[in-house]
């Protein structure tokens, strides 16, 4: 399985090969850029994968996504937001298909999850209803694609 959510029409699709099994509306970020550091209420733009699967999030249930990816890592160090053992970590974390530190200056904790509290809009993570996290939840597995377009 594969998903592509695209921010601007607040849209996820689920897909199977090049079979769209799945159309659902979501909510995102506050800030509609891409994600950049901790608290910047965006939800990150490129390529991730299913990380974490938690089956009891305060937002009933939550997928962790593989953010921050190397891109995010390489702007990061650049940028000095990040230090190069920071980097070598995430770095290491997305070749060994595991979720990247998630306390860093770059934000983390990334997810799709069920309602949140703002009901328009989430902190960064992408957030639909509890019926649609439950049906995500039975069909995604740790390892499976995320791709997050503008």
């Amino acid at each position: 399985m594969r998903m592509i959510i695209t921010k601007h029409s607040h849209v996820l699709t689920l897909l199977d090969g090049e079979e769209e099994v799945l159309r659902i509306p979501v909510v995102t970020g506050k800030n509609s850029a891409d994600k950049h550091r901790e608290g910047d209420l965006a939800t990150p733009e490129g390529e991730f994968f299913i990380c974490s699967r938690n089956p009891e999030s305060q937002y009933h249930r939550f997928l962790g996504v593989s953010y921050p990816n190397v891109e995010d890592a390489e702007r990061g160090l650049r940028d000095k937001l990040i230090t190069q053992a920071e980097y070598d970590q995430i770095r290491d974390a997305i070749a060994q298909k595991r979720c990247p530190p998630w306390k860093t200056a770059l934000g983390g904790e990334i997810g799709l999850h069920g309602p949140c509290p703002n009901v328009t809009w989430t902190h960064g993570c992408i957030a639909m209803s509890v019926e649609q996290i439950e049906r995500l939840y039975d069909l995604l597995d740790i390892g499976d694609e995320v791709t997050i377009l503008p």
